[in-house]
């Protein structure tokens, strides 16, 4: 039997699922939630690097297509808020807002985040309409994916580069790794990594037509 080409197998994929405007997006659309999240950072009332578990929420909204002259765009915003364990009653001590882009001609995935201490970032990488394993890297002074920070930031805890995979799992899981690589004050100017990871359940799913109409209304 003759093997199938790359564009066969595409155009197959495309009869069985649907042209899913949103490529490798598609599977983040909806709510999740993971109780095993574990952050490895510089702990400044300590001076010593610990690790902190943690339980966190992600949700996934479709947006309207975005258009930049003759770049077309699909993607979802996103929140993630995250609480040290024995702490969900009380305030997160992690917020997070951001967008996921799709941009197919290109092949490009986008991850915009935007921190509440004072961080924004867009980290990209390449990508195909079916992956299930999604890379993002950003690194400061870049003129596409690059990083800004706030003043006191730069000057105590200089984040240098940004990279992060977002994982679809056979179980029907999600998972992701992050790593912030900072310049500490504390530590003399060296460099440290903080990471993050975890893997969530999928909790509520959302339908585009009725996320547009909810917003409509509100």
């Amino acid at each position: 039997m003759a093997k199938l080409t790359e564009k066969e197998v595409d155009k197959l994929e495309e009869e069985f699922h649907g042209p899913q405007a949103l490529g490798p997006l598609t599977w983040l659309v909806g709510e999740w939630e993971g109780n095993g999240g574990v952050d490895v950072s510089f702990h400044n009332k300590d001076n010593e690097t610990g690790e902190t578990g943690y339980f966190e929420r992600f949700r996934f909204h479709p947006i309207p297509k975005q258009e930049n002259g003759q770049q077309e765009i699909e993607g979802l915003k996103y929140e993630n808020t995250a609480w040290r364990h024995g702490e969900e009653a009380m305030n997160p001590f992690h917020d997070e807002v951001g967008y996921m882009l799709w941009d197919k001609a290109r092949g490009q995935i986008k991850r915009v985040v935007v921190f509440g201490r004072g961080i924004a970032i867009l980290a990209g990488g390449d990508a195909k309409p079916r992956d299930k394993v999604l890379h993002f890297k950003a690194t400061a002074g870049d003129p596409n994916y690059g990083i800004l920070q706030n003043k006191y930031l730069s000057e105590r805890a200089e984040l240098r580069r940004f990279e992060g995979t977002f994982k679809f799992n056979d179980d029907g899981t999600f998972s992701y790794e992050q790593t912030l690589v900072l310049k500490l004050a504390a530590l003399g100017g060296k460099e440290l990594d903080h990471t993050d990871r975890n893997t969530l359940h999928l909790v509520k799913r959302f339908h585009p037509s009725v996320e547009f109409q909810s917003g409509a209304r509100g």
